[in-house]
């Protein structure tokens, strides 16, 4: 059955939403299992199947995951040293960060073997690109874009409001259709933001979601975005969730 839950525009003062931002609410499309303990950071979307990057210390992996069943087809684990974060694909390499190690790593996506490794400035949380950038955040209000072969930082926004109250717990991050959609860290929202200016431009509010599945004990926060541009079909789960939804987003009306 389709779950459709409508969200007006107003009483969303309590979750930080300001009255100037649409806010979008979300259909249910179809519902795919999902290794509950797989403690998600980054989600990608590639050619029928899934990339996913896990976190915690000495449980942090790099997988490769069927789209329908959940199986976990390839797993790389990482050094117990290193707490995963967010995940990307450019061309034919997966981007990998850590938390706080401040590395991140660069694998064959058929393969998984390790290309190179590189270093930043801050924490790693999530990571995505448009066609120029590779875009990563650190929790911060910050988005960094990076140039994808040096991986060197090129500059940085400030992601606010449009009354320019910064946005901060940026967290997972997925390209689409020309915006950035950021989990916000700890809340049932993601941001969507004007690459450009880094306006948020609506808020999609995700409240309920985490109650659509079994009650597994462990699930935690919303986390993890994935898109398929060929085929405009969007994705999100969260950390130990037992399930992963494909969603339609219900615009509202401007404000």
């Amino acid at each position: 059955m389709k779950l459709i839950i409508i969200i007006g525009l107003i009483c969303f003062s309590y979750l930080g939403y300001s009255a100037e931002i649409p806010v979008y609410s979300y259909q249910i499309v179809h519902t795919y299992p999902h290794d509950s303990k797989a403690f998600t950071q980054g989600l990608v979307y590639d050619e029928g199947v899934l990339y996913e990057s896990t976190g915690l210390w000495g449980q942090s992996s790099l997988r490769r995951v069927d789209l329908s069943t959940g199986k976990v087809l390839t797993l790389k684990l990482l050094s117990p040293e290193l707490f995963g974060e967010g995940l990307t694909l450019w061309h034919d390499q997966l981007i990998q960060l850590t938390w706080r190690s401040r590395r991140g790593f660069v694998y064959q996506k058929d393969d998984f073997s390790l290309i190179k490794d590189f270093s930043y400035a801050t924490e790693g949380w999530g990571i995505t690109h448009n066609e120029d950038f590779l875009i990563m955040s650190d929790g911060s209000d910050q988005l960094y874009f990076l140039d994808p072969k040096t991986l060197i930082k090129q500059y940085s926004i400030q992601v606010h409001t449009p009354k320019k109250t910064p946005v901060t717990h940026l967290n997972e991050l997925e390209y689409v259709k020309g915006e950035i959609f950021a989990n916000i860290w700890t809340t049932e929202r993601i941001a969507r933001i004007n690459p450009n200016t880094g306006e948020v431009k609506g808020w999609i509010n995700l409240t309920g979601l985490i109650q659509s599945q079994p009650d597994n004990g462990q699930a935690d926060v919303l986390n993890g975005i994935a898109y398929d541009a060929t085929h405009d079909r969007l994705w999100v789960t969260g950390k130990h969730w037992s399930n992963l939804f494909e969603i339609t987003l219900i615009p509202s009306s401007p404000p």
